[in-house]
């Protein structure tokens, strides 16, 4: 064979492998994005529900949790942060969830919607 022929062989091979190679580079990016937004949100509930079982106050809750989620676009809303029961009495238990659609860079798939829950123990 000669050297034209098979540089063109080389050439069809990496046609047919990059987009391949491509697609997996955007799902580890997706995946690590996704990862990344689940913890956070995780962490989230965790700040959120350890102030609400200490202070009972809700609308600090809300503010806890926002301050935790800084990096999310788009930012959070009200809407996506459910505290129940909404006043905590000392030794029932005291649930922060949040829900929130992670859109993604690439639009291949998604959107996801993720949750993060938070439960703790009223009263300390």
């Amino acid at each position: 064979m000669s050297k034209a022929s098979e540089r063109g062989a080389v050439a069809v091979e990496f046609a047919i492998v990059a987009p391949v190679l491509v697609m997996l580079l955007l799902g580890i990016m997706e995946f690590g994005r996704a990862y990344n937004t689940q913890v956070t949100l995780s962490s989230a509930a965790r700040e959120g529900v350890r102030v609400m079982a200490i202070g009972n106050n809700a609308p600090a809750a809300r503010t806890a949790v926002k301050n935790a989620v800084t990096g999310l676009q788009p930012a959070l809303a009200d809407g996506n942060i459910t505290i129940t029961p909404s006043s905590c009495t000392a030794g029932v238990q005291t649930t922060v969830k949040i829900t929130y659609t992670l859109t993604t860079m690439t639009g291949i798939a998604g959107p996801f919607p993720m949750e993060g829950k938070g439960v703790m123990l009223c009263g300390g």
